[in-house]
């Protein structure tokens, strides 16, 4: 069964089966006729028929089930832990707003209203539930917490409702809502209210929902038409989107307050910031805030306080602030349902609103989305459109060769060492070559003839120095000005007559004194002969004892000859 607006015809409260403790309630509110969504959906509700509503944000939809729950739990009462209605919400604020409209209706009915949402202590919540709860309003996460801890059963439940559902498939809460669905009982009554029909939002109603009346107070892609939307363009840096909106909040006509949405909970933070630097009244909302600081933000921007409210899309879904002036679209939303339930923010029961939306070349795609949902296009402010943005000037980059240049540039100063403690730079001065060239340089030295007196007199000289009984002398291993090693003993090596080649290789005078200057090495101990151990054992001549041995070792043996 489908139901719109024109089909019925607008009626007072009291023709629609409200108890009077209601209709008293609601009388003190100052409300006289109520919205379509609510003409149309109380009197099924009354009737516990299963409801599908297809409603935006605005239009009244939350008094459409408090008033008639309210009317058929006057009848009954609730047992401890075992809840008799249960309210799913999205976020804590709409549950909280729930909870307000709750006891504001219900001020004449001794009913226990019971709110589970995250920072809040398990301790409170359980002890309300242990009393027992007529109306339990919770989060999803919170509600299956309780479950899990065996705190709460749902066995009790009388009347479900789910409300905006499609703000729960974006936030990933679809398969604990399905847990919730098969944790109640099969007769419950349910009730079930969205902005969008997704297909998996059509998933779920065929599933859970038995004969649905489908109520339709507006179309879902509709923007109310008391609110003023334009367009501004700016650049995509986001300093430039940030002098953009300063801007539009100091243009503004009969600002009183506004809402600032942005995509991104790290932006939600740094424009907050900007406006606070700059001298403005603002405070922020996002899902990163504990329940007190956003509690302290909201009562801050509903008394006035702060004129300025930044939030991202979660965070603003619901909101219960009647008379917002402007709404301003720091971003262009991603998606085009979230333009509808941002700019619904203002312009609500009928009073004049405007809408800001601050538009980047690469943002184009999702603007002509949003205009394709609603049906029309959007003028832009003052005429001037993407066109009139002046180009930015990307910031100059050093190129790779430069980068490299200056890279080198700043290792010059650091030489590596080379051989002999000194840098390479001052080889290549002394030498006249680089470390590169020294292979050729040893095999040149190598074939150059070198006289048979200059190799025969140190080997003559080493071997007299063999067989002294003295202890060798510590031979240092030390590297010449080319990287040759030192010579053992340096007397001898001196006295022989060097080639003509090699007389750059000789070594430094200060080489010689630093070597002269060195004490040699101990001495080590004499070493005994190994002579001298097997005198001290006892003669092989003497006869051995080989009374222990066996006869047939004692036999002689004979050995032939090869």
């Amino acid at each position: 069964m489908r139901c719109a607006a024109a089909e019925l015809i607008q009626m007072p409260f009291n023709e629609l089966g409200l108890s009077d403790k209601v209709l008293s309630a609601v009388a003190d509110t100052g409300y006289t006729e109520p919205t379509p969504i609510q003409a149309q959906a109380i009197p099924h509700i009354l009737a516990r028929r299963d409801v599908l509503g297809l409603a935006q944000t605005g239009t009244g939809k939350t008094a459409a089930f408090t008033l008639p729950m309210l009317t058929l739990l006057e009848q009954g009462r609730a047992r401890a832990r075992m809840p008799r209605t249960l309210i799913l919400e999205p976020t804590r604020e709409l549950a909280a707003q729930v909870e307000e409209n709750f006891t504001r209706y219900g001020k004449n009915h001794k009913l226990n209203v019971a709110l589970l949402i995250g920072g809040v202590s398990f301790g409170d919540q359980d002890a309300k539930l242990l009393r027992g709860v007529d109306i339990l309003i919770a989060t999803p996460g919170r509600l299956l917490d309780h479950v899990e801890r065996g705190r709460l059963l749902l066995s009790g439940i009388e009347i479900l409702v789910i409300d905006e559902a499609d703000r729960m498939l974006d936030m990933g809460f679809i398969p604990d809502i399905e847990r919730v669905c098969k944790l109640v009982p099969f007769t419950r009554q349910t009730l079930f209210f969205s902005a969008t029909m997704p297909p998996e939002i059509q998933r779920l109603v065929s599933q859970f929902l038995s004969n649905p009346v489908q109520i339709e107070a507006s179309r879902p892609s509709s923007t109310a038409s008391t609110i003023t939307q334009l367009l501004v363009a700016s650049g995509k840096e986001d300093f430039t989107k940030r002098d953009t909106l300063r801007h539009l909040i100091n243009t503004a006509d009969n600002l009183q307050n506004g809402i600032i949405f942005c995509n991104r909970k790290s932006e939600v933070a740094v424009v907050h910031k900007s406006l606070l630097r700059h001298g403005y009244k603002a405070v922020c909302l996002h899902g990163d805030m504990d329940q007190r600081s956003r509690m302290q933000a909201l009562d801050q921007f509903r008394t006035g306080e702060a004129t300025l409210l930044v939030a991202s899309d979660v965070a603003a879904r619901g909101l219960d602030i009647p008379a917002v002036s402007h709404v301003f679209n720091y971003d262009t939303p991603h998606h085009a349902e979230d333009y509808v339930h941002r700019i619904g923010r203002t312009g609500r029961a009928g009073r004049a609103g405007a809408a800001f939306t601050i538009v980047t070349a690469g943002e184009v795609k999702s603007l002509a989305a949003i205009e394709k949902l609603i049906g029309r296009p959007i003028d832009w402010k003052d005429g001037a459109g993407l066109d009139s943005v002046p180009a930015s000037e990307p910031r100059a980059r050093p190129t790779r060769e430069k980068a490299a240049g200056e890279k080198t540039s700043r290792e010059k100063p650091a030489r590596e060492k080379g051989r002999g403690g000194r840098s390479a730079g001052r080889e290549r001065e002394d030498g006249g070559e680089s470390r590169g060239a020294r292979p050729a340089r040893r095999r040149d030295a190598e074939a150059a003839p070198v006289p048979v007196e200059a190799i025969e007199a140190p080997l003559a000289a080493v071997a007299d120095e063999a067989v002294k009984p003295t202890a060798k002398p510590a031979r240092r291993r030390g590297r010449g000005k080319d990287g040759e090693s030192a010579p053992v003993a340096a007397a001898p090596v001196a006295a022989a007559p060097a080639p003509a080649p090699r007389e750059s290789r000789e070594p430094r005078e200060p080489r010689e004194r630093t070597r002269e200057k060195q004490a040699p090495a101990p001495a080590r101990a004499p070493v005994t002969p190994l002579t001298h151990r097997r005198s001290e054992r006892a003669p092989m001549d003497e006869p051995a004892d080989t009374s222990h041995l066996p006869a047939f070792l004692l036999r002689p043996v004979k050995i032939k000859a090869g």
